[in-house]
């Protein structure tokens, strides 16, 4: 690691604010210059953030930013990675749903039926509007209490580039009633403890994005 990451892992349980560069500088014993090329690297990393008022700042440790910035290049030199990926994140999601759904509560329920309610509204609506949004929540709800950043920082890493390469633009209606048709098969089967039934519909609802329809870019739900 360079000596700046050095410096935040061995310092990681102190306080929160990084001292100036300067001063870093003299403590370790690095030029200033170089310093700044490696904070720069920390920044794109997530790790800290750079304000006028507030200096330097340590931030939570997240896996997003890393993996948005290796997928984003890979999607811009080939748009075929996003296939592969989306892939990759239908097996997370599955292997983990045993794992992450006992651990949600009650509200967590209730959260997630409000999703479904919010989604039913916006499709109802007059025009008719995509649900990205509830979509996205939806499922990243269900791995949230993991506590693992390396699952959660794949799948939010997923949605993020859904919306890039355009997935949320537009979509046939029936197919979006459809979706979440599935979602609520899902719910119902978390909220009368059928984990397998849940899974299963899961499995289902990711397999009909390999039926999505082929539609202009020109035509979309506002």
């Amino acid at each position: 690691m360079s000596e700046f990451l050095s410096y935040l892992a061995a310092n990681d349980r102190e306080d929160d604010r990084i001292p100036p560069l300067a001063e870093l500088s003299q403590k370790l014993g690095v030029s200033i210059a170089i310093l700044r090329e490696q904070m720069e690297v920390a920044r794109a990393l997530g790790l800290v953030e750079v304000k006028p008022k507030t200096g330097i700042r340590r931030l939570p440790y997240t896996f997003k930013p890393a993996v948005k910035q290796s997928l984003t290049y890979a999607i811009s030199t080939d748009q075929a990675y996003f296939s592969l990926y989306a892939d990759l994140r239908k097996h997370i999601e599955q292997v983990y749903w045993i794992e992450a759904v006992p651990l949600l509560t009650p509200k967590d329920h209730d959260l997630l039926r409000s999703f479904i309610q919010r989604a039913k509204d916006k499709l109802n609506a007059v025009p008719a509007q995509i649900p990205h949004t509830e979509h996205r929540e939806f499922h990243l709800a269900f791995y949230r209490r993991l506590n693992n950043p390396f699952v959660l920082g794949l799948l939010e890493t997923y949605w993020e580039l859904y919306e890039e390469v355009g997935l949320n633009v537009f979509t046939d209606y029936n197919y979006l009633q459809k979706v979440w048709k599935y979602h609520e098969v899902i719910v119902d089967a978390i909220c009368n403890g059928d984990l397998l039934a849940g899974s299963q519909a899961l499995s289902d609802h990711m397999d009909l994005l390999q039926q999505r329809p082929k539609t202009s870019t020109n035509q979309k739900f506002e």
